[in-house]
């Protein structure tokens, strides 16, 4: 088939970008995470710029019982995400950094729980401040990925074991030979 080259050069091309990402995945991963707490923290040092800020304070508020005002924990919460952000983007203490954003996780969590007359229109059905929690299942789910590889844990294409490029095509012009 005159096909055959063409597929052993997109077979080599997924190899070399599965590869790549095996090199470089990790690290992308913890600056974007780093990059999105930071970001986030950044927001509720400002009154009334963070989408999270109200619901935020009101569960702290809650979980505290009513002894924590959002005046005094939005900061702390603010200060908390910029301290995780800035961990993972200096890849320093990285268990510590990563226990905080468990424990933070924890905490985006409960509004389901405390307020979910505000945060689901219906059974399994999130309003917006809802879809906006729940995203952070993505945000856990990578630093667990990340927490993999806090003692030396890799990841690796091991791609000689799956692709096929040592295959032997036969041309459908030459003839197959026959058995006796």
């Amino acid at each position: 088939m005159r096909n055959w080259p063409l597929i052993r050069q997109l077979i080599r091309l997924e190899r070399s970008s599965v590869e790549w990402k095996a090199r470089n995945g990790l690290n992308i991963l913890r600056v974007s995470l780093g990059l999105v707490f930071i970001w986030f923290g950044v927001l509720k040092f400002f009154h009334g710029v963070s989408p999270a800020e109200e619901i935020a304070g009101r569960t702290i508020l809650k979980l505290t019982f009513g002894t924590v005002k959002p005046a005094v924990s939005l900061p702390v919460l603010a200060i908390w995400e910029c301290t995780i952000g800035l961990g993972l983007l200096f890849r320093r203490w990285l268990t510590l950094t990563l226990g905080l954003l468990y424990l933070q996780m924890i905490g985006t969590f409960l509004p389901l729980w405390f307020f979910p007359q505000e945060t689901f229109s219906a059974l399994f059905i999130p309003t917006l401040l809802g879809q906006y929690i729940i995203k952070n299942i993505v945000l856990l789910s990578g630093a667990i990925v990340l927490g993999a590889t806090v003692r030396g844990g890799k990841l690796t294409a091991k791609a000689d074991a799956i692709w096929p490029l040592n295959l032997k095509l036969r041309s459908p012009r030459r003839p197959v030979p026959q058995s006796v």
